[in-house]
């Protein structure tokens, strides 16, 4: 039995979404009664968020789910200033068209997961440059900065991080906090919203725009976080061996995005399953009880069900046959990731390594070397273990492309342009 009535809290709950609510009796009764209104904010640090952003989109995607209207807050304003919390160091600031072109970039994928309009339950999509950057800072100062202790703010675990290490705070960083609290403050007057959601390194900020609600006379406001995750052996969320595992399209492809999720560790599937997916509790049950051989077709399933709601079912189904033909039947499937290289080149001939590299396949000359030495390269199928080796023109197929692999699951088409 769930301690909550609402089925947004339910639901959350029984996915493992959450790691700690500011008051779970008074949230649950709001939720159980009235169509509430709840944000994430978003940081337009690159052109795309990454996958350890995902469990903070589905959070959005069950509240609407269930009957609410979630506010994707982009940091128009916010990421003119970086968020601090728990970094080694400052963020390279960004100029206000870089800010604006990442975020027409990053709105694109948030259409998958949630419905946007009008109406009483639509999402909205909200800058908070439309009231930061119009700020007058001297009545900032006297309206908003006159709720703010000092001393509370230094004791803050995203601030005495940096200050144990004897790492610079700039002025600049430190007012990120206030900014922060100030837009749930201004999202609450705008637009009734009750709720603040995050990742767990987010709750200090949070409390602090709660506290600030009450300050300046907001009904009571509340704070939701959710775990932050590792996978089981400890790695980040969103990294993988090739770098950030992006969900913008054109950052990396379906099948890429596809390979990700279904190279899961055997201990994380139920618990991505759960998070992840919108599978039924009854079908992820029944799933998680499986083992042995059959836990790698549950990693098929995972990975289709993200990819599906990231980049369609037919994308999805699609990288999945690619998959399939590439390690069971050993085809050639055409919608492999590929590279072009001039055929000039291929002629004159091109060293492995340096194909290796190029294919981004290892970063560097050295991690090239060490792959072919252990014996995962291979070109059309065949093993290669002269490092020395130059691949041209004699290695194309007859499908008019050669087959670089690393490894089992990593394969790039190389085609002559």
């Amino acid at each position: 039995m769930s301690r909550f009535k609402s089925d947004f809290l339910r639901t959350l709950d029984e996915r493992g979404f959450i790691h700690q609510i500011s008051d779970e009796a008074g949230l649950d009764e709001l939720f159980a009664k009235e169509i509430v209104t709840a944000y994430i904010g978003f940081d337009p640090t690159a052109p795309s968020l990454h996958a350890g952003g995902l469990i903070q989109i589905m959070m959005l995607h069950w509240m609407q789910q269930t009957g609410h209207r979630p506010i994707s807050l982009m940091g128009g304003g916010t990421g003119m200033v970086g968020d601090p919390s728990f970094k080694d160091d400052a963020r390279q600031l960004m100029t206000v068209d870089t800010i604006e072109s990442n975020i027409a970039s990053i709105k694109r994928v948030f259409s998958n997961y949630l419905s946007y309009g009008e109406g009483k339950k639509d999402a909205l999509m909200i800058n908070n440059g439309d009231w930061l950057r119009e700020i007058n800072y001297l009545e900032f100062l006297r309206d908003v900065g006159r709720h703010f202790s000092v001393n509370r703010m230094l004791s803050f675990d995203s601030v005495k991080t940096r200050l144990d290490r004897e790492q610079s705070l700039s002025f600049l960083e430190f007012n990120y906090m206030i900014l922060q609290a100030y837009d749930f403050v201004e999202l609450n007057k705008r637009y009734d919203c009750r709720l603040q959601m995050g990742g767990s390194d987010q709750w200090g900020n949070i409390i602090n725009g709660i506290d600030l609600g009450h300050r300046m006379g907001t009904p009571q406001l509340y704070a939701l976080t959710s775990p932050l995750l590792t996978t089981s052996s400890g790695a980040k969320m969103g990294k993988s061996l090739n770098g950030a595992v992006w969900l913008n399209p054109d950052m990396l492809s379906a099948y890429d995005f596809w390979q990700y999720w279904r190279n899961t560790e055997d201990a994380d599937v139920s618990r991505f399953l759960k998070l992840y997916t919108t599978l039924p509790m009854d079908e992820i049950a029944r799933l998680s009880a499986l083992g042995g051989s059959e836990i790698n077709e549950v990693k098929k399933i995972l990975a289709t069900e993200v990819t599906a709601m990231l980049h369609g079912r037919d994308n999805a189904e699609q990288a999945a046959e690619t998959a399939r033909k590439t390690f069971e039947e050993g085809a050639l499937a055409d919608n492999l990731p590929s590279i072009d290289v001039a055929t000039g080149e291929l002629e004159a001939g091109i060293g492995l390594l340096a194909l290796i590299v190029k294919a981004g396949l290892a970063a560097s000359n050295g991690e090239a070397r060490r792959h072919v030495q252990g014996g995962a390269v291979r070109i059309n199928d065949v093993a290669i273990s002269d490092e020395r080796k130059v691949i041209g023109t004699g290695e194309v197929t007859g499908d008019g492309v050669i087959k670089l692999s690393l490894g089992k699951k990593k394969h790039i088409l190389v085609r002559p342009a």
